[in-house]
């Protein structure tokens, strides 16, 4: 993936609740760029561990829901589904969390991740690929690697929010504590933790709408292609 090739690669990355996702979703859409949550492919290994009785701290129950999601992504869905409105329950994104600990379970995916951001399919002129790993080691090679982030108290308000909106009893105190879990596992796992790529650029949305994210990620885009 270099920058000679047909099209632009953009990795996103950042902890839960950053807004990455929303900002990823609304830049691939403004640049006509295909779109993937990788957290989607986590929470999907999690669902079928879940669906299947199994238990997501056993690596072997993870890496059998690796292989289901991955006979999945061979049917005639193909990635669609990734959108199953079930994946974004609060249950199966901790044990996403859980799942995504395992090195085995992120070597699985690493392929389907990278075919992705090789072919993003022809209607679109690049790929954006929001997660915690992208532009350190799915696409190390990314045109353009955002780190996203916010501070850790204005992302549990916002989880609290999305949770209620969704009719979920969430409080602010139970959510901060299971933010704060959660990061330690993002970035103390020995698989591919998260941190920012060395030639990532930072942008913090504590303070920002996500017009306004969106704005400046925009220009972060143009600035890094321009170079």
């Amino acid at each position: 993936m270099k920058r000679s090739k047909r099209h632009i690669v953009i990795a996103i990355d950042g902890p839960a609740a950053s807004g990455k996702g929303t900002l990823a979703r609304a830049l691939a859409e403004r640049l006509g760029y295909a779109h993937m949550d990788t957290g989607a492919l986590y929470r999907a290994v999690a669902f079928e561990v879940l669906q299947a009785g199994g238990d997501c701290g056993q690596e072997s129950d993870a890496l059998i829901g690796c292989e289901r999601l991955q006979e999945a992504l061979r049917g005639p869905q193909g990635l669609a589904v990734l959108a199953n409105k079930l994946l974004r329950s609060e249950a199966v994104a901790e044990a996403a969390s859980v799942t995504a600990a395992f090195p085995s379970v992120r070597e699985a995916l690493v392929s389907v991740q990278r075919g992705f951001a090789e072919k993003p399919g022809k209607a679109f002129g690049g790929a954006v690929l929001d997660g915690r790993d992208i532009g350190t080691v799915i696409c190390p090679q990314a045109d353009v690697k955002l780190f996203v982030t916010a501070e850790t108290e204005i992302r549990a308000e916002r989880r609290k929010k999305e949770l209620q909106s969704k009719g979920i009893e969430a409080k602010y105190e139970a959510v901060l504590a299971d933010m704060r879990n959660r990061d330690e596992r993002d970035s103390g796992r020995k698989a591919a933790p998260l941190r920012p790529a060395d030639d990532a650029v930072l942008l913090d949305t504590t303070g920002l709408s996500a017009e306004e994210a969106l704005d400046k990620a925009l220009q972060i885009v143009e600035d890094v292609l321009n170079r």
